[in-house]
């Protein structure tokens, strides 16, 4: 599934108290801890992560101290005692089994040793595939059985939806945009390469004018070198965001107009600026590159909180209003 999907799903698990323990599969860098984090923010659920694969198993386990002649496993302090949330046991497969056993008894009788999870919290867990050249070992049958297996795969429109969100910068965007294929390229050969976290990296990297290669590897940055340099053949996109486009036409060259429609994305952060780029792409592009266009804006400005000072003024334009409609599945997403 997308991260999209998985996030509706993560959502769904909360929204109907379904304490059955997930695990999510998939390759490194495409969001899986951030989903699941994000997931616990929306909810107002507390977080804690825990990475299996640097702890030994009386870190989790605890460890036994003597009362009365008795041992009495004393649990790590990063275990929750309260409240509600999810304990994230990520990179479960790359810990040793002797820790996936104890993990085995959080997942299936939510406790180990003397310390049991307190009720509303989830147990979710994460971890890579062997074709990710990740080091994982073999996850016992008795554990897989307990999961809800779900596995995520990259996915463009979910990484855009992001990617406007968090400000990564556009550029990048527009750039993923023309070349899809780039935005998780694992390479057996080198340690940097590109996935959508090793993108958003190389977005704080372009800030500072640093080169992207040391994060995504030396051939997606010298194939986004050269895309950069199309930003020289962009309109003014200043006239168009102002509603003062005039002749200004829509770009012939197809990853030019990538990079136009995004940047108009991007810029448009008013509720004015909107629609005016709406009404120049009406009127110049191609009707798949207006829904592009609509789809993220539209999406953008929900995420914004401005789709209430949108919507009149899109109620205005006949014009716009039967391209939504012709478009239906853009008012979903």
């Amino acid at each position: 599934m997308t991260p999209v999907e998985l996030t509706e799903y993560l959502q769904s698990l909360i929204s109907h108290r379904i304490l059955i323990s997930a695990m999510l599969w998939g390759p490194p860098g495409v969001g899986k801890s951030s989903i699941v984090a994000q997931t616990a923010r929306r909810n107002g659920l507390d977080f804690v992560d825990v990475r299996l694969s640097q702890l030994a198993p009386t870190d989790l386990r605890g460890l036994p101290v003597p009362e009365n002649g008795v041992s009495r496993w004393y649990p790590p302090e990063f275990l929750p005692t309260g409240g509600t949330g999810i304990l994230f046991l990520d990179e479960l497969n790359m810990a040793p089994p002797a820790l996936q056993g104890i993990a085995q008894q959080l997942i299936l009788d939510r406790q180990v040793g003397s310390y049991r999870v307190p009720e509303g919290w989830y147990v979710w867990a994460a971890g890579n595939r062997k074709e990710d050249r990740a080091a994982v070992f073999d996850m016992p049958a008795p554990l897989a059985n307990r999961f809800l297996h779900l596995e995520i795969t990259p996915d463009l429109t979910s990484f855009k939806a992001y990617a406007l969100r968090e400000g990564v910068q556009e550029q990048i965007i527009a750039f993923l945009s023309f070349r899809p294929a780039l935005l998780y390229a694992l390479s057996p050969n080198q340690p940097a390469w590109p996935s959508p976290r090793s993108w958003v990296m190389a977005s704080r990297l372009l800030a500072a004018g640093l080169d992207i290669a040391p994060t995504v590897g030396a051939g997606a940055a010298s194939e986004f070198a050269a895309y950069r340099a199309l930003y020289a053949a962009l309109p003014d996109l200043e006239p168009i965001l102002e509603g003062r486009a005039g002749g200004v036409s829509f770009p012939a060259e197809p990853s030019v107009r990538y990079a136009a429609t995004i940047g108009l994305t991007v810029r448009a952060d008013e509720p004015e600026k909107a629609l005016n780029v709406f009404r120049w792409m009406a009127d110049q592009a191609p009707p798949e590159w207006v829904q592009l266009f609509a789809a993220d804006m539209l999406r953008l400005m929900r995420e914004r909180g401005q789709m209430g000072m949108l919507a009149p003024l899109i109620l205005k334009e006949p014009r716009l209003q039967q391209f939504l409609r012709d478009y239906q599945e853009l008012l979903r997403q």
